[in-house]
């Protein structure tokens, strides 16, 4: 599940957390864009499920210092040792150079060397050394993890999905339909170790409201696929006919026409939405295609905008219970 909820203070996620337990669920994901950071709900959940897993996806690597990352990284694999995977990404120009104030250059190269760097920091090792986008001299973490966490390569194209498939533990997919998924493999390539995970964010929308749910997918999908990098996966992936209307308008500034232009064809394929049953059927089709690792990230209903936090609740329970899938 992705955490944190919206419209739930932090404070009171930890029950949330043992909820999430309770029914089955076995991992909390976090990303980081404009609102908790990765790391401090992984806290949480390290303290007060003992059990789960715990995964950033993704923890940019532009807006930390290579050894502050490390720091923080080994800090929450200490507190939950054997539990916590590092996910790590480009993340976007809005995030890195508008919010953050850092350039966004060379990304793929900002992630190979970061991802280098982690791995003999975590390790233990003293790193001193001229990478291409940073130097480190002399550093070496004074609490390195008993256990270092997995890392994983958040990768959209190519280029990106080698790196991972040759250096990471795994890579984080974002954005993608189920019927995408081959395309990507296919990109990894044969060469990836044994135990390769594929992380998935998989966007949900759990209502019967169809309407409600694709006008908050068009919202989302005019705010991140015209990012640069998003909208180079799609062409990749193929759909640029769908998207084209899309992009055209956005660029001319056109924001209402953008949105209008977002066929429901791309939302249903790319923000699934239905009872919770069905959401639960879809997201396994992620599955069977070969994703090893699939990341609910619910968005908001009707229904749980109105109910609260014991919507909320009676979400999870949904979600838990067996789908028509699983039962045969």
């Amino acid at each position: 599940m992705t955490v944190p909820f919206a419209g739930i203070p932090l404070a009171d996620h930890g029950r949330l957390y043992a909820l999430l337990h309770d029914a089955g669920f076995t991992d909390l994901w976090t990303s980081e864009v404009a609102g908790a950071d990765a790391f401090t709900p992984l806290t949480i959940g390290a303290i007060t499920t003992p059990r789960m897993r715990l995964g950033t996806a993704v923890a940019p690597v532009f807006t930390r210092g290579p050894g502050l990352l490390a720091m923080t990284a080994g800090a929450l694999a200490e507190t939950a040792p054997g539990r916590f995977v590092l996910g790590i990404g480009a993340s976007s120009p809005v995030v890195v150079g508008d919010w953050n104030a850092v350039p966004f250059t060379e990304p793929f190269k900002r992630s190979r060397d970061m991802l280098r760097f982690l791995r003999a920091a975590l390790a233990g090792e003293q790193v001193d050394r001229e990478f291409d986008t940073f130097a480190v001299r002399r550093f070496r973490l004074e609490r390195p993890p008993a256990t270092p966490p997995s890392i994983l390569l958040a990768a959209l194209r190519p280029a990106m999905l080698r790196l991972a498939a040759a250096e990471a533990d795994g890579t984080i997919l974002n954005w993608l339909a189920a019927t995408d998924v081959p395309k990507v493999l296919d990109a990894l390539g044969d060469a990836r170790p044994d135990g390769f995970e594929i992380a998935a964010r998989i966007f949900m929308c759990p209502t019967a409201d169809a309407d409600h749910a694709r006008a908050v997918g068009r919202r989302m999908i005019t705010s991140y696929l015209t990012v640069p990098a998003y909208a180079e996966f799609h062409r990749w992936l193929g759909n640029s006919d769908l998207l084209d209307p899309v992009w055209t308008a956005w660029a001319a500034g056109d924001r209402r026409g953008a949105l209008a232009a977002v066929p429901d064809e791309l939302v249903d394929a790319l923000v699934i939405h239905g009872t919770p049953h069905q959401c639960k059927e879809q997201i396994m089709r992620y599955v069977e295609a070969g994703v090893t690792t699939p990341v609910m990230a619910p968005l908001p209903t009707p229904e749980l905008t109105s109910g609260g936090v014991e919507a909320l609740h009676a979400l999870i329970g949904e979600l838990s219970a067996p789908s028509s899938v699983e039962r045969g």
